[in-house]
């Protein structure tokens, strides 16, 4: 029987980007089964940062996690997830910080409804996407961040990982991080970080 692991992520974090990676990379060597869900650094962090509606520099922040949303709404889960492949090799791995044009490609990329890109710039599926974003902060509580990972129903911010385990490197990483969720009263490990994220 398959493994499920529910993933929450904002296409933005680039330590998201690299732990979704290592997943994509545990399905090769493991049987589990990922489930996709959007989370906003926007809706996490806007208490200390201005609306959407009032900078025009973070609506455009916003727009990748929208149209993550918009996918989930409009197609299905497998699409949800190549639609986060698309939009974040978009910007991570080709390094392309103009949020919209990074969505579009992505869109573009797979066939989508270009209707997302305008849906994205406006908050029509907000309600759905700060929904999904509650139902992951509300398994680790609001003092993290993204990504937020589910194994067994155990959910963790992280892990944290710099760098994508291949092969049986990610299958071991994997194993370590159910086994840890088996504990009801383990809740965290934790060091000072020292590298930045590598995405090759």
């Amino acid at each position: 029987m398959a493994e499920r692991v529910d993933f929450w992520f904002d296409p933005l974090c680039p330590f998201a980007w690299v732990t979704s990676r290592w997943i994509r990379e545990v399905a090769q060597v493991r049987d589990v089964e990922v489930t996709w869900n959007v989370m906003s650094l926007g809706v996490l962090n806007e208490a200390d940062r201005p609306s959407p509606a009032e900078d025009a520099e973070q609506l455009a922040r916003w727009i990748p996690s929208r149209a993550a949303t918009a996918v989930q709404l409009a197609y299905d889960q497998e699409e949800v997830g190549r639609f986060y492949t698309a939009v974040g090799t978009e910007i991570h791995d080709n390094g392309n910080k103009d949020f919209a044009d990074a969505t579009a490609k992505a869109l573009r990329e797979l066939g989508l409804a270009e209707a997302i890109l305008k849906e994205a710039q406006t908050d029509v599926n907000d309600e759905a996407m700060r929904s999904s974003h509650e139902q992951g902060i509300s398994l680790v509580g609001q003092d993290v961040g993204t990504p937020i990972v589910a194994f067994q129903g155990t959910a963790f911010f992280g892990p944290v990982i710099t760098r994508i385990p291949r092969g049986e490197e990610a299958g071991r990483l994997f194993d370590a991080s159910v086994a840890l969720a088996s504990y009801p009263y383990f809740f965290e490990l934790k060091r000072s970080r020292t590298e930045s994220p590598v995405f090759d």
